[in-house]
């Protein structure tokens, strides 16, 4: 068999529906053996960064590992981001990238490049990998292929790159050679959960009169989202999430509180600074979820940290008891232990008081009620109202994306993907891409900003060709919202490059010239008929475009050097952030 052949074959017994790709040279093999299989959707984006976003957001939905191929050189490079964004994010992916033949490689020679086009893409993604190969024969494709599948997917997921020469790709495979990858297959062992020391922490929260759990994305990582909201309900504890973790449980849910962070809900920051006991489950306690003062952030309360990686236990909050767990295994093992007849979780309708208290004191959509025109958190909950029929949100980066983990009403069975740790501009619509494709027939809706938006507008012919359901919705304030209000707090407002020197297209416009119904609204009485209209046909696409204004700020915000209670902008940071 063929080696491209091959790997058609095993991605879709894989379970692999589609792959992703902008086509060249050193991959026309691999395109052409995709099509001639024809059991795997080819969706042929327009670079290959988009490429990368959209298998890093199949993934994410799917749990079976996003594939993006690339051709050598910019081809591969292009992929990059992609990749960074898929090993910061914990998304299950595989990057195939061509490469010039074997003979064409340059080796140890003193030159920079032999062949054309010919770049070491195996060096270059090794630090935002969890492994990275060069194939060297067409026989080892078979077991590398069954080995990146079981990385990509075990413990902490990730993406795993394989780079193929294009003499390889033509080589052939044995049926021995298949039955080599069978007996790679892993075996894969997580660490023994202790019941004793989850009966302490069982032990601990009933004991706590203000508890908390912090959910991240850790959660969907190990697919554990059932596990976690069964076991929520049985120990009757108000859950914050971090904006990774804003799908983890619906926007209804009795004990959801909301986001905290840099940028989180006012009242869930508050609520974490009246905590007497906080689990956190599959989050990493960065300095964008607790602000900079981690010995504020621990204080007094008893923090319990459960994460299958040791590393990111007591890394940045100190004083942390540590479970290092698969969650899906921890989460199993807490339910069973929780059910049993000597433990009783009581409800705690003075804590939730305290909490409904806090939120109703500090509404997300008062934050900037002083500020004309459509208040981006009030229109974040009318489109979550006529969006129930979506199966995703993908947001991009910038002050939308604060707003959107805010106030998105995210439904039971709905996703919010949104790029975190990379916190790439430009992820949104290739994301949605790859989210319709996986998802299909319900429609994904795409929250951007005009700045983020341009970074890979290109996709609107991805989106147009194939005919997605993706609604696509713009807020535009006309500038880099959330770096101008950097400027404005730390730089005198000098906004260069933000506002100064930076403009946008009537997006409107751009849809319609891409063969997309485009329409635009700026006065708040106008919106409900605008969102009438974007999901008039809910199984097409279409671009709204909200006009917002230029100064409106991402508020709260968590003011620098100070505790995560302490938020813009009543309060001002002591220093400049540096993040």
């Amino acid at each position: 068999m063929k080696a491209t052949d091959y790997i058609a074959l095993a991605l879709n017994e894989h379970k692999v529906s589609c792959v992703f790709e902008l086509v060249g040279g050193m991959i026309t093999h691999l395109v052409d053996s995709f099509y001639r299989n024809g059991n795997i959707r080819i969706v042929s984006v327009h670079h290959e960064q988009a490429a990368a976003f959209a298998a890093d957001a199949s993934g994410r939905m799917m749990g079976v590992p996003g594939v993006a191929l690339a051709t050598s050189g910019p081809g591969a490079t292009n992929l990059l981001t992609g990749i960074g964004s898929c090993y910061f994010d914990s998304s299950p992916a595989i990057f195939i990238t061509g490469q010039v033949n074997r003979s064409e490689i340059k080796g140890d020679r003193a030159i920079r490049q032999l062949g054309f086009q010919e770049t070491d893409i195996v060096s270059m993604a090794q630090p935002i990998t969890k492994a990275t190969w060069q194939v060297r024969e067409s026989g080892d494709i078979p077991v590398m292929l069954q080995r990146a599948f079981d990385l990509a997917t075990s413990g902490r997921p990730g993406p795993v790159l394989l780079d193929i020469p294009m003499d390889v790709q033509r080589g052939d495979i044995t049926q021995a050679d298949i039955a080599a990858a069978a007996a790679a297959a892993a075996k894969t062992t997580s660490p023994i959960v202790s019941s004793a020391q989850i009966e302490e922490m069982l032990v601990a929260i009933r004991e706590a009169k203000r508890p908390l759990i912090l959910v991240g994305g850790g959660i969907r990582s190990a697919q554990a989202c059932d596990l976690v909201r069964e076991f929520i309900d049985l120990v009757n504890v108000p859950v914050v999430n971090s904006l990774m973790g804003v799908d983890v449980l619906p926007y209804s849910h009795r004990l959801r509180v909301g986001m905290i962070g840099s940028y989180g809900n006012r009242w869930a920051n508050l609520a974490i600074g009246q905590s007497d006991f906080l689990l956190v489950l599959g989050s990493r306690l960065d300095i964008r979820q607790t602000g900079s003062e981690t010995a504020a952030f621990k204080g007094a309360r008893t923090i319990y940290h459960v994460d299958c990686e040791p590393g990111e236990i007591n890394n940045r909050v100190i004083g942390c008891v540590p479970i290092v767990a698969d969650l899906k295994q921890f989460l199993a093992t807490a339910i069973g232990v929780a059910r049993e007849p000597s433990q009783r979780f009581t409800e705690r309708t003075e804590w939730l008081g305290e909490i409904a208290t806090l939120r109703n004191a500090w509404p997300d959509t008062a934050e900037a009620a002083n500020m004309p025109g459509i208040n981006p958190n009030v229109f974040l909950h009318q489109l979550s109202a006529a969006s129930t029929s979506a199966s995703a949100y993908a947001i991009d980066v910038g002050q939308h994306q604060m707003w959107a983990g805010q106030s998105i009403e995210v439904q039971p069975d709905q996703r919010f993907l949104t790029s975190g740790g990379m916190g790439s501009m430009g992820f949104s619509l290739p994301a949605a891409i790859g989210a319709a494709c996986v998802a299909a027939p319900r429609p994904v809706v795409v929250v951007a900003g005009d700045g983020g938006f341009q970074c890979n507008i290109q996709e609107l012919q991805t989106v147009a060709r194939n005919r997605l359901p993706i609604k696509i919705v713009i807020l535009n304030n006309r500038c880099h919202g959330m770096v101008r209000q950097f400027q404005q707090s730390y730089f005198d407002e000098r906004y260069q490059s933000t506002l100064w020197g930076y403009n946008a297209p009537d997006y409107a416009k751009v849809a319609v010239a891409y063969g997309l119904p485009g329409h635009t609204v700026s006065q708040e009485a106008d919106v409900p008929a605008a969102l009438q209209w974007l999901w008039e046909k809910p199984d097409e696409p279409a671009l709204l475009q909200v006009m917002v204004d230029t100064f409106i700020n991402a508020y709260p915000k968590i003011a620098f050097g100070k505790p995560i209670t302490e938020m813009e902008p009543f309060s001002k940071p002591i220093e400049m952030e540096g993040t």
